[in-house]
This record gives structure tokens, sequence and C-alpha cells, in this order.
């Protein structure tokens, strides 16, 4: 039986890659072909994003392989700390197509690959750009997850292939999504991941950028290329000759924007401090003194990690946070009894003005996080400055 199965798991990939032969036209003889390889998000925290590939097939140079920007190698020295500090250490690699592609199939990630119309020049200087950077000596870079990451590497590769074409066309348009918008719509299908993202990233995702900027997002660049015409080509010659879906997956479409979805985190907020409230009735008073002095403390020690991210690492997106006023590290101060109250206004002033400055026409989105922590705050805060042993309601 164990032979069968694995004979069986042989014949599957052989035919998986023979299907890829099949739906794939041939290389002309003596010729070279680049494609835009876009793979579609995952069901992963990691993978939400979506990632892409530049895929060479020059049969001749016994090239057919796919060039990668996204590796990161968990046994690295200091591996977690650089994580923490935002000093990740990616590489560049290049591997056989069929090897890869069959990988993505296996995850059930959609494969999208788009033929890109390159004169022979342009092809020979994208190639050598690649083959540069996949040398031990140049593969390494730091990453950032918005300014610096396998889609934005992509895209500097195929505009210097382009001679620049790529950002003149780009930087002066408007992105139709900021940072926050991109992040939020491909991860509100994943509850704490989402969250999690909006209680750490900071002012700096919620500016304007340009459809240059944005296109940190695979299917953005993917889509950017489909309305690009080719430098110096005739009119309506479009960049992309050829646009096909090797494989679908079955994973939900994340959406075209971001929903409105506080809601659910504000029935998170009313419901722990329901549960907490209606535990107050059965037990002695010092229960839910208790639990109330947990929360300062849990808010507190948050606050010090987000002022950790942004003052002392090179995580940029971290800084000019705003949940600083929801979770403060000031209400470890009111730890103290007799301080108690400073850290009530602490709570009750840190949610007022996160309400005011929603209304400003530029400022840090975060509802979700302030719809989560509002009713919470606000009824440590009332316990307190009412006083310690009097019912909140």
């Amino acid at each position: 039986m164990r032979y069968f199965l694995l004979s069986l798991c042989f014949i599957m990939l052989a035919w998986s890659t023979a299907g890829l032969a099949e739906e794939v036209p041939e290389v002309k003889a003596g010729g070279a072909e680049a494609w835009l390889v876009t793979f579609g998000p995952g069901d992963k925290y990691w993978n939400r994003f979506g990632h892409n590939a530049i895929w060479l097939r020059e049969p001749a140079a016994g090239i057919d392989h796919s060039f990668n920007f996204g590796y990161f190698d968990f046994d690295q020295e200091n591996f977690f700390l650089n994580f923490l500090r935002g000093r990740m250490l990616y590489f560049t690699d290049a591997l056989p197509s069929a090897r890869e592609f069959e990988s993505y199939r296996q995850q059930n990630r959609s494969i999208r690959l788009q033929k890109l119309d390159l004169n022979p020049a342009q092809y020979v200087r994208l190639r050598d750009y690649l083959l540069n950077v996949v040398k031990p000596e140049n593969r390494n870079y730091l990453y950032d997850p918005f300014l610096n990451n396998c889609s934005t590497r992509v895209r500097d590769a195929l505009d210097f292939a382009l001679n620049g074409a790529l950002a003149a066309d780009t930087r002066n348009v408007t992105a139709n999504l900021n940072y926050r918008d991109q992040t939020r719509r491909l991860t509100q299908m994943q509850y704490w991941y989402y969250l999690g993202l909006e209680l750490v990233l900071g002012y700096p995702v919620d500016r304007p950028v340009n459809r240059w900027e944005e296109m940190f997002i695979p299917m953005v660049l993917a889509s950017e290329l489909k309305e690009m015409a080719v430098p110096g080509g005739e009119a309506g010659q479009s960049l992309v000759t050829k646009d096909m879906i090797l494989f679908t997956s079955s994973f939900p479409v994340p959406t075209a924007e971001p929903g409105n979805i506080w809601y659910r985190y504000l029935l998170l907020g009313l419901l722990v401090t329901g549960i907490a409230w209606l535990s107050g009735k059965f037990m002695p008073p010092v229960w839910l003194a208790g639990l109330c002095n947990a929360w300062l403390l849990i808010g507190g020690i948050s606050g010090l990690l987000l002022a950790f991210l942004w003052l002392f690492t090179d995580h940029a997106v971290a800084s000019s946070n705003v949940n600083l006023l929801l979770f403060n590290p000031l209400t470890l101060v009111a730890l103290v009894p007799v301080l108690n109250r400073f850290g009530a206004w602490v709570l009750a002033g840190g949610v007022a003005i996160s309400f005011i400055l929603l209304l400003f026409p530029q400022h840090q989105y975060n509802l979700d996080v302030l719809a989560l922590l509002a009713p919470v705050n606000l009824a440590v805060a009332v316990y307190f400055i009412r006083g310690r042993k009097k019912p909140i309601l």
C-alpha cells in the first residue's frame, strides 16, 4: 500500500507538471520570455498579502526559473531579535518554475501569469539583473513590509529592465488605497491578526501614497502592468501580451476595499466589560478591584511595547501611534492606590482624545481598536472615579 501511494504521488506530480507544459505555450526556438507571476493570498497570516516572482524562460541558456525575493531563514543568527527590531534579513533565490508553481498549488493559492512584451535588450537587462541578485554576495537584503518587500523588489527589477518607464508612469499617480487600506482589506478576515496589526501600525501607514508605492501589494503590480503600454511602442500596444490564470484558489477573494468591521470589536469590548461587571455582582469587592488593577497592568505593559516599537526599533510604521492614548504606559503609575483616580482620568481622557482625532481630515485610522478598548477603559475609569467600593452601575 505504501508503494502504491508513493507511486500515485509521483504520477500526480508528473501530471501536474505536464499540465503546466500544455497550458503555457512552448518558447520558440532560440527565444526567451519574461513573465510576471502573481500568487494569491493564502490562509496563513504571513501570506495574506499575496506574493510574486519573475519567471524567465530561455531554453538555450538552460533557464526555466522563478526568481523570488521572498525567502528568509529561521536559523539565521538572532532571528527573533532582528524581527522585533525591524531588521529582518530576506534573500533572493531562483527555483525551477514547475517546482515552485506546484508548491503554491499545494497551498491552494491562485497563480496568475502575465507574459511581458520585452524587446531583446530589455530582456537581457532583466536577466542579467536577476542572475546578479541571486549570487550569494548580493542576494540578502533588509526587509520592510511596505517599502522593501518581495513585490517592491520585483517592481524595481522590471523598472530597471524598462529603463525607468514603470516609475515614470506611476510616481505621479495617486494610489487607489494607502498602506493602511491595503493592509485592512487583505487581513480583515482574520480577527486577531487584523486587530494586532491595527494596534501596532501608527500614523505613517495612513499617509497618501502614489501608485508606485502601492505596488508593495503583488496584485496591484499585476494590475498596473496589465494597463501599461510598451514604452516607446505603438499606441495601444500593451506590455502584457498574455494574461492567464494557471491555478484558481478556492479561498475567498479579498474585497476591493476594506469594510467597516469595527462593530465586531465593539461587541467584544462590551462582552468583556459585561462579564467583568456581572462577575462583580457575585464576588467580594476585592474581585472587581483586582480586575480593574489587572487592566491597568495590561494597558501599561502594552503601552510600553508600543512605545518601544516606536522609539527603539527600525519599524518606522509603528511610530506616531495614537493607540498609546488607549494603552497608556502612565496607567502603571495608577497601580498605586492613591493614584487610582489619576489612572482613571488617563483612561477616560485617552478615549475622548481618540474620538476627537478621528474627526480630523488627516488622522490615524484606529476605529477598530477604539471600539474594543473604549468600553473597557471607560468602565475601569468610572470604577476608580466613583470609588472602589461603589458599584459601577
